[in-house]
């Protein structure tokens, strides 16, 4: 279906000191709706490196979804954001409100998260926090909506009556 990069931002887990459970659980899932994972990475949680990443595997062209896990707290090494922001040309505000609800149904602390979605090219980024719960939570509500996001970006949708159930 489509091939995915997950980045996992953190100081600990790039040392290794730390076990990547997040990155795992976005396999997981991903997987489950056929996606294959093509690349996988821990990262220190520094702006120019994860924008760098960023960059690399979406002007690749191999790499239609890059999904971040951890960095999208309110910490002062807490960046993915930005280096998000850096290098995208455009946000998909629905996705992080979407995100974002679904963690409120949990717990008030989905509140400080700011992970964002946006697009580079043709492939969606997608920034989810760093704990393996909050992943599963926040990439569950919009796991569904991924598929067609694929087709939409690569040219192959374009109606989006034809998807609606009756």
């Amino acid at each position: 279906m489509f091939n995915v990069a997950i980045i996992t931002a953190s100081d600990s887990g790039a040392r290794g000191e730390r076990e990547d459970v997040s990155g795992r659980t976005v396999v997981e899932l991903v997987e489950g709706i056929g996606a294959t994972v093509a690349s996988q990475v821990v990262l220190e949680d520094c702006r120019e490196t994860i924008a760098r990443r960023l960059c690399m595997l979406c002007d690749g062209g191999l790499i239609d979804l890059v999904i971040t896990t951890g960095g999208t707290g309110l910490g002062p090494r807490d960046v993915t954001p930005e280096a998000t922001r850096d290098v995208i040309e455009f946000e998909v505000p629905g996705l992080a409100e979407a995100m974002r609800a679904a963690g409120l149904k949990k717990t008030i602390h989905a509140a400080l998260s700011r992970g964002l979605a946006g697009v580079r090219g043709r492939t969606l980024i997608i920034n989810l926090p760093g704990s393996p719960r909050a992943v599963r939570e926040n990439l569950g509500a919009v796991l569904e909506a991924l598929p067609h996001a694929m087709e939409v970006l690569k040219g192959r949708a374009h109606d989006c009556a034809k998807l609606r159930q009756p």
